[in-house]
């Protein structure tokens, strides 16, 4: 699989990412006095057996390309999650793809959105993109039909609607996992122009999204605590979920419950 040179400098400051982070003393080194933080490139290199010179290049985003059991080993020695792994894994030509992020949502999977007011729920797709919702999730965070379709969007809202910062109380917590979450759908995704194209407005107009993005942080977002402080309902404390369709893997339903 041909990697364009942006996924390969993604995969090379995603890995430094990781590197930077990782405490000598997980590979027995001390840790004296060091420059930088966590492991050295050469370091990292020994522990999974390739050369310095070509494990830089890795980092460096030139055209080489690791093996599965170079990058297994990779994993293991920067300590990465299974999400991080995976996300390895993408940018170095082996994920399997999501498909790109479609508009059309089936007529069945809008009736259950529908169906299950007073629960709220939407669909989204890869990207983010808000595509189908019911009136009780319209309620809880904004009235959709209100916004222009670009702007019907979980992470364009998350870090540009400025009313999201007084409802959701533990905003930067959700903002940093919307961010990793869709980080990772992007390098999985075939086409990449939609994902590219929404960075770039973002890191046009949100200073938290600029020095976030180049933190690299991934992981799955598909479940989790959401607190929000509603100006008629007052303080909720929200479980959400979010499952994908069988036959449509590039579409989320995310669900609201009450936590127990």
């Amino acid at each position: 699989m041909m990697r364009s040179e942006g996924e390969r400098k993604e995969l090379g400051g995603f890995l430094k990412a990781c590197r930077d982070r990782v405490d000598p003393a997980t590979l027995g080194l001390p840790a004296g006095r060091r420059r930088t933080p966590g492991l050295k490139r050469e370091e990292v290199a020994l522990a999974i057996g390739v050369s310095v010179s070509w494990y830089t290049w890795i980092e460096q985003g030139r055209e080489v390309r690791a093996s599965p059991e170079v990058l297994d080993r990779l994993a293991r020695v920067l300590r990465m999650s299974d999400d991080e792994r995976v996300y390895a894994f993408a940018l170095s030509g082996y994920g399997v793809p999501l498909d790109s992020p479609d508009e059309s949502v089936t007529a069945g999977l809008r009736q259950l959105v529908e169906a299950m007011q007073p629960i709220p729920a939407y669909v989204r797709n890869t990207r983010f993109d808000i595509l189908a919702w019911n009136p009780a999730i319209a309620d809880l965070f904004v009235d959709y039909s209100q916004l222009a379709r670009h702007e019907r969007n979980t992470l364009r809202l998350m870090f540009l609607y400025p009313p999201y910062r007084s409802l959701i109380l533990n905003w930067e917590e959700m903002a940093r996992g919307l961010l990793a979450g869709f980080r990772a759908a992007m390098a999985q995704a075939q086409d990449k122009a939609p994902f590219l194209a929404l960075v770039e407005d973002m890191a046009a107009h949100s200073e938290d999204f600029r020095r976030w993005w180049p933190e690299h942080d991934v992981r799955r977002f598909d479940e989790g605590a959401k607190r929000l402080n509603h100006p008629t309902r007052g303080l909720l404390d929200l479980q959400y979920v979010a499952l994908v369709p069988e036959s449509r893997h590039d579409l989320s339903l995310v669900t609201y419950l009450p936590r127990r």
